[in-house]
């Protein structure tokens, strides 16, 4: 894969992924309710958890009372969160428990001189990761216009047959079934088969 054909991949993935975010003012008490109600937890059960009388939770879930620093650090020990998290809302629009199945050979393919790409949860949007599984056709770098380099990180794990990783910084590292890689992607990288046949990989990039 050329580097131009590396961009295009990820800035695909990233237009379908990235949608505008609108922020509107937190409602604490809300925040807090939601959190409470996401663990199935009852004000009694919520409140002993964090060490505050029910009637105070019931109070501040309402709106009714502005909780002291102690209360928000028993409330978010509580809830298993950090202090910051209670006043980070969810983004709009964000929908919960989502799932794509994608059977075997039915991921879109994007085929190039060395990978052939099988895009994984191709319909589903504002994804944090790209998911794909690539065939290695390569079996040399100068089959490479130079180094491969994107943002974010990546995760590589062999699926079938041997690959060898190159990298900017580091040896060349031979690779088996099983055997997996997490490097920051904006440090150049080339991957090639060394078998007999093509390897196959599962490949996940993140997207921010």
């Amino acid at each position: 894969m050329t580097k131009s054909e590396n961009a295009k991949l990820i800035r695909i993935a990233r237009d379908k992924s990235e949608d505008p975010v609108h922020t509107e003012p937190l409602d604490l008490g809300e925040r807090v309710r939601e959190l409470r109600k996401g663990h199935g937890w009852t004000l009694e059960q919520a409140a002993t958890k964090a060490g505050l009388a029910r009637s105070t939770l019931s109070k501040i879930e309402n709106g009714q009372m502005s909780p002291t620093y102690d209360a928000l650090k028993k409330l978010a020990l509580g809830l298993g969160i950090s202090i910051p998290q209670l006043f980070t809302a969810p983004q709009n629009e964000r929908v919960n428990g989502r799932m794509s199945v994608t059977r075997s050979g039915e991921g879109a393919a994007q085929a190039t001189i060395t990978y052939e790409h099988e895009l994984l949860a191709e319909g589903l949007t504002k994804k944090q990761m790209l998911p794909y599984r690539a065939r290695i056709r390569a079996r040399s770098m100068e089959e490479f216009d130079g180094w491969i380099r994107h943002d974010g990180e990546e995760f590589l794990y062999v699926l079938t047959g041997v690959i060898k990783l190159f990298t900017e910084f580091y040896e060349p590292i031979e690779m088996r079934r099983g055997d997996s890689a997490y490097y920051d992607a904006t440090m150049g990288h080339n991957v090639i088969s060394t078998s007999q046949d093509d390897a196959t990989i599962l490949w996940v990039t993140s997207l921010t």
